[in-house]
């Protein structure tokens, strides 16, 4: 512990003798200077403090949530500006290493004070991002429609509309009526059916409790589905028992009830119309490990005949290409979250790029394999960081066909 704490103050200092260097390099002004390396020790000493006092037992994620945002708007950007600096310095010193000329030589304070501003004007720009994703950029959210099209779709059922939520995580919200425009939105779409795919809580029922009212306003035909996510098990932070946890979960399920959603653990409920059928399936989760995988398909397809419309709720993607799309059910459609995008990338029509696929090669948008779908929601909510930067927070119209 001790080593990797040294570790890791070796590296911020490595960050700030860089940074301090092009600070100096664009101002004599001492005040300037002495004002950054106060503030850069007071951010370093929160930051501290907040990751040794992290427990398990922490029921809030009020503490993970400073962490992250400080990481983000005050550490990273400066890797970013000694990324500059140090590609100046590696060139000086290999012209020097090569024979061309000594370091002194090589000096162009000209371009030094280029590179220094460049990057303290790319790391501020960083910064103003991840500062406007807590503000403002986790309450844009955006309807996204797609039409899809189902194998053996009764006629009753051609333009019927689906919306689906995802990793709501009640608990990254202090207020409730932030949120008001979100669920307006969503009855906006006039829906058939509502899905909610997962992650109602970062840690514990009690976070959701504060939005019954407002997720009650939601409206649907056909009623409001859901499914388990694996935030909602309780899994990250510490129980004084078994049974603690468990009535945790069931307060939770009751809490969705209250609200209006049927939640669906490994089973299946019937949508009918003029005598034609469309099934919906839920289970809970199952995801590539250490994610637990509850899940049981098999259970949820019992009495579904194979020929039959079907949509499945998983809340991991994973669960699509490791089970569902090689499944003899016959799954059409399958709608899943967890991904959010990671919160941060580029999600434009023709470019989509984020971190996460490296991890999640199908995290956004919908994919088709074998002849079935997988629709992954970017989510309604966020964790962790407490923003969003490029990856807007998702609520999905589905027009079946």
């Amino acid at each position: 512990m001790q080593k990797n704490f040294l570790i890791i103050a070796a590296i911020f200092l490595f960050l700030e003798i860089y940074i301090y260097q092009a600070i100096r390099t664009l101002t004599d002004n001492s005040w300037v200077k002495i004002g950054y390396c106060v503030l850069s020790l007071a951010i370093y000493g929160i930051f501290a403090y907040e990751v040794t006092h992290f427990q398990k037992s922490d029921r809030s994620s009020v503490r993970i949530q400073w962490m992250m945002s400080l990481f983000l708007i005050f550490i990273l950007p400066k890797i970013f500006i000694v990324l500059f600096l140090l590609i100046d310095d590696i060139f000086r010193t290999g012209t020097y290493i090569l024979g061309f000329r000594n370091p002194a030589e090589n000096f162009f304070p000209e371009r030094r004070k280029f590179l220094s501003l460049m990057g303290l004007g790319l790391g501020g720009v960083l910064s103003a991002l991840f500062i406007d994703g807590i503000t403002f950029g986790k309450y844009r959210h955006k309807v996204r429609k797609v039409k899809v099209k189902i194998a053996n779709l009764p006629k009753g059922f051609k333009g019927y509309k689906v919306v689906q939520i995802s990793d709501v995580h009640s608990g990254s919200f202090a207020d409730p009526s932030k949120l008001e425009h979100a669920i307006e939105l969503i009855n906006e779409q006039k829906p058939d059916l509502v899905l909610f795919t997962g992650d109602m809580v970062n840690n514990v029922s009690e976070e959701f409790r504060p939005f019954i009212p407002l997720f009650s306003k939601i409206k649907a035909k056909d009623g409001k589905l859901a499914v388990l996510g694996n935030h909602d098990y309780g899994d990250y932070v510490t129980w004084d028992s078994p049974g603690a946890k468990k009535k945790n979960l069931d307060t939770l399920i009751d809490y969705e009830r209250q609200a209006g959603f049927d939640m669906l653990r490994n089973e299946h409920r019937v949508i009918e119309k003029d005598g034609e059928k469309l099934y919906i399936l839920g289970v809970e989760n199952w995801g590539l490990k250490p994610f637990p995988q509850f899940g049981d398909i098999d259970k949820a397809l019992a009495g579904v005949p194979e020929s039959a419309a079907k949509i499945l709720m998983s809340h991991d993607p994973t669960h699509f290409d490791s089970i569902v799309k090689q499944h003899p059910g016959n799954v059409q459609l399958t709608l899943s979250g967890h991904t959010h995008g990671m919160q941060f990338g580029l999600d434009l029509k023709n470019i989509k790029w984020s971190p996460v696929q490296y991890r999640y090669p199908k995290w956004a948008d919908i994919y088709e394999s074998e002849g079935k779908f997988l629709y992954v929601n970017r989510g309604f909510g966020v964790l962790g960081y407490p923003g969003r930067v490029g990856v807007l927070p998702e609520i999905t119209l589905f027009e079946l066909s």
